[in-house]
């Protein structure tokens, strides 16, 4: 794992960064960008036209494989690259994981890939935390909200955790919009399972060991496959609840979290 300095990486970032919708992100973005990138430099401080030898554009929002697996079955599935280089299989993929991987060691995590059990100071349960806010012009003004009563949600998980006796379970509150981002990755990689409304936040899951268990909340309006997609191409253990609405019955959260504790032999 070493840090690029390829222009074609550069460009990238370069357009993403500058988007004006994504400058609440901007200090984390920053802090991730010159840790995976040696050298970085603005498109807005370009004096005049750039011709670069290399140039890729990912396409962003709604034109990516995440997306189409919407309507398309994309057989592929995670595995690690130790695996597949003793058993090759082109319905199998080690690029998410390696990815992980490489973020992991860019904020000084080792990444040892002989060990997938958790430390033995119980389970870390994640609960990432969607705080509301306007996500793009084009949704009118309005606020958006995937999991209405969040708080009452981890309260009520919190409590269950409180009385958990048959082993130690560690509840971490993960309201990202506040930490760093080596924060935000070691308690990623740290975690025994991770559970989140849809939304950005999950997108961390990439930087998951292979051990972790996804679980998923998913209102009416955001039945949408990119975190499923995500778990499965680096081979991890998904499960959601599809809410009618935006409303999650705390029950029905906390018997399907506690079918996957006891799943974990907790």
């Amino acid at each position: 794992m070493r840090k690029t300095t390829d222009p074609c990486f550069v460009v990238l970032l370069e357009l993403i960064i500058c988007h004006p919708l994504m400058k609440n992100f901007q200090t984390q973005l920053e802090e991730t960008w010159a840790a995976l990138f040696s050298s970085i430099r603005y498109a807005k401080n370009f004096s005049g036209s750039v011709c670069f030898r290399h140039t890729v554009l990912s396409p962003l929002g709604y034109e990516t494989p995440l997306f189409k697996g919407l309507n398309e079955d994309i057989n592929c599935r995670g595995a690690t690259a130790h695996d597949l280089w003793q058993n090759p299989d082109d319905r199998k993929t080690a690029r998410l994981s390696e990815f992980g991987e490489m973020i992991r060691t860019a904020f000084g995590f080792q990444v040892n890939r002989h060990q997938t059990e958790k430390p033995g100071s119980g389970h870390n349960v994640l609960f990432v935390r969607r705080e509301d806010y306007l996500a793009h012009p084009r949704h009118g003004g309005k606020v958006q909200s995937r999991l209405s009563n969040e708080q009452e949600v981890f309260d009520s998980i919190q409590r269950w955790v409180s009385d958990h006796s048959e082993c130690k379970i560690n509840l971490i509150n993960g309201l990202f919009a506040h930490m760093t981002m080596k924060e935000q990755v070691k308690h990623i990689q740290d975690a025994s399972v991770i559970i989140g409304a849809h939304g950005a936040g999950l997108t961390h899951i990439v930087s998951a060991t292979p051990k972790t268990v996804i679980f998923e909340i998913i209102s009416s309006q955001f039945r949408r496959p990119h975190f499923e997609l995500i778990a499965r191409w680096k081979g991890l253990e998904y499960h959601a609840i599809n809410l009618d609405g935006s409303y999650a019955n705390p029950t029905v959260v906390i018997n399907k979290l506690s079918n996957i504790m006891r799943s974990l032999g907790c």
